[in-house]
């Protein structure tokens, strides 16, 4: 008799084993075992391992399964997932393979982050820098002269300094027609602001004028530096607080959290967990759904945080959200091409820019390299059922069908898989570390990124005081659920994966282990890059410090 040695290996956070019991089977090629109850060890008969199945009686976390042969002879079934009572498991041999099929299992939280969750230059390097683009031409909705800025550019002229591409412009537009929130039983009030700033010589990068409001008047005046003081500081707390509903429902809810679900589900639809790119794409969807339900119940329920305390919750935060939606696109989530779009290329110290494109090289040689394994034409990925499937999910299901937003519908080529692939990992990681993990330390003064406002926006000029700007800021109940919000969604869980880990746990080929030590090592020696950096720095830029990004939404 054939003796097949089976090892289990139960995860390592709080809660993951199970004092039930476990029974197991092994299925081959010619045949398989019995039902059988394994202990901390257990020895089968004459089967050829191909995949096995587990029977539980409550939920545990599985790890993987280690069968050694008679041959001795190891083959490794990854798992990595909680498993629910009396629910079959079948978990396939680790080698990638393109066709194949499994029972899911049940995902959840972590003890210790659904513990943590339930219990806790701005527009280049700050908490959004997606907003700003050079300008090539002062917008015909905001009439600025070159009388208004001659003192800001230093007696320069506007439109040399344009041509020089020393000036650059912040957009709210669609914020333009937003719905305000009712809060505490009090209307509050929305601001849709354009703000015009010049790279210094020292390159420094400065606000030089600002109008509230989309259509130009005389109740819509543009708001200098040269202004009272508190008109100037009304006119910038007005644009933070826009900031404020970009940043927080487009670049992060949309952008990150959203499309991170979108990619997760067509990929637990579509991909067995023996295929190649559920083993690229797995630990990268790490929480993403049970983050995503809290938030659906907590923040953006009826009674959720941020549709009773921010200035576009309620009605107003779904038609935003529309507005977002419908101006998605393929190559604004690409960041090299959306970094030309915006004429960003040369500006200097933005670190957002250094770091991103640094790591989206990386990643792209990583996928570059992984996928080429599998892949070794363009015939490969056209072949692919299951991958075609994968991309017309996210196609018609996540982005609604729309051609207008260059997602592709399919595959043809190595090279448009690689990208794609680049893109998701990067969404998922880079780009959400950088849209998150800063937002108590540039929200934590509310003034910076106040939640909501309760007075009008200024429509004229000397009218404006210190009272006039304490009243405008938020009450304190609502200024409070803010900042613990902003708090909470920054703060690194104790189970935090960074950016290259996991992988090994579900690929068992040395050529693919091989990859995956090379690029956690290029990510090792950039974080040391960053590190000496920030040394020299007033203001270190951390967000993309590889050590720092998770390796999914998970927060």
């Amino acid at each position: 008799m054939l003796i097949y040695t089976v090892k289990v290996f139960t995860g390592e956070m709080p809660f993951a084993g199970t004092k039930n019991s476990v029974y197991i089977k092994l299925v081959g090629t010619n045949g398989e075992s019995e039902r059988t109850y394994i202990p901390k060890t257990a020895k089968y008969g004459s089967v050829k391992p191909y995949c096995l199945l587990g029977y539980l009686n409550n939920e545990w976390f599985c790890s993987k399964v280690v069968v050694t042969t008679p041959e001795g002879d190891t083959a490794n079934f990854p798992c990595y997932h909680w498993i629910s009572s009396y629910v079959p498991l079948m978990i396939r041999e680790a080698t990638g393979q393109y066709v194949g099929v499994q029972y899911r299992s049940l995902c959840r939280f972590s003890f210790e982050r659904k513990k943590e969750l339930q219990s806790r230059q701005e527009l280049l390097n700050g908490l959004n820098p997606m907003m700003i683009r050079r300008c090539s031409k002062i917008p015909e909705n905001f009439p600025v002269t070159e009388d208004m800025v001659k003192d800001s550019l230093f007696e320069k002229n506007l439109e040399e300094e344009i041509q020089k591409g020393n000036i650059f412009l912040v957009d709210y537009k669609s914020l333009h027609g937003a719905i305000a929130n009712v809060i505490n039983k009090k209307q509050h009030f929305l601001a849709a602001p354009l703000c015009l700033l010049y790279m210094t010589p020292e390159d420094k990068l400065m606000p030089i004028a600002i109008q509230l409001k989309q259509e130009p008047g005389d109740d819509n005046p543009i708001f200098l530096p040269t202004d009272s003081e508190y008109d100037w500081l009304l006119a910038k707390i007005f644009v933070r607080s826009a900031d404020f509903t970009e940043h927080e429902l487009n670049f992060h809810l949309l952008r990150t959290h959203l499309l991170a679900e979108v990619f997760a589900v067509s990929t637990l639809r579509n991909l067995p967990m023996v295929h190649p790119l559920y083993k690229l794409l797995s630990f990268h969807f790490r929480y993403t759904l049970q983050i995503n339900t809290l938030a659906r119940q907590k923040l953006i329920s009826e009674n959720g945080l941020i549709t009773e305390n921010a200035g576009i919750g309620g009605p107003g935060m779904i038609e935003f959200l529309k507005k977002a939606v419908a101006s998605l696109t393929y190559s604004s989530l690409c960041l090299p091409e959306d970094i030309a779009e915006r004429g960003l290329e040369s500006i200097p110290n933005f670190f957002y820019k250094e770091d991103g494109l640094k790591l989206w090289d990386i990643i792209h040689r990583f996928v570059q390299k992984v996928i080429g394994h599998y892949y070794t034409c363009d015939s490969d990925v056209q072949k692919d059922s299951e991958l075609q499937n994968w991309i017309k999910d996210i196609f018609f299901n996540g982005f609604l069908k729309k051609d207008s937003t260059g997602i592709p519908q399919s595959f043809s080529s190595v090279t448009e898989l690689v990208k794609f692939l680049t893109m998701v990992i990067f969404t998922v990681s880079v780009q959400h570390s950088a849209v998150n993990s800063g937002q108590f330390d540039f929200g934590g003064w509310m003034p910076n990124f106040p939640i909501a406002l309760q007075k009008q926006p200024p429509n004229t000029k000397g009218q404006s005081t210190e009272k006039t700007m304490l009243e405008t800021f938020p009450d304190v109940n609502t200024t409070v659920n803010g900042i613990a919000t902003v708090f909470l969604l920054s703060k690194q869980s104790t189970d935090f994966v960074a950016l290259g880990h996991g992988y090994q746990d579900l690929f068992s080929e040395k050529t693919i282990l091989q990859l995956i030590r090379k690029f956690q090592d290029e990510l090792k020696i950039y974080s040391f890059e960053i590190q000496g950096r920030n040394v020299s720095l007033p203001l270190p830029y951390t967000y993309l410090n590889p050590n720092n990004v998770e390796n999914s939404v998970a927060l």
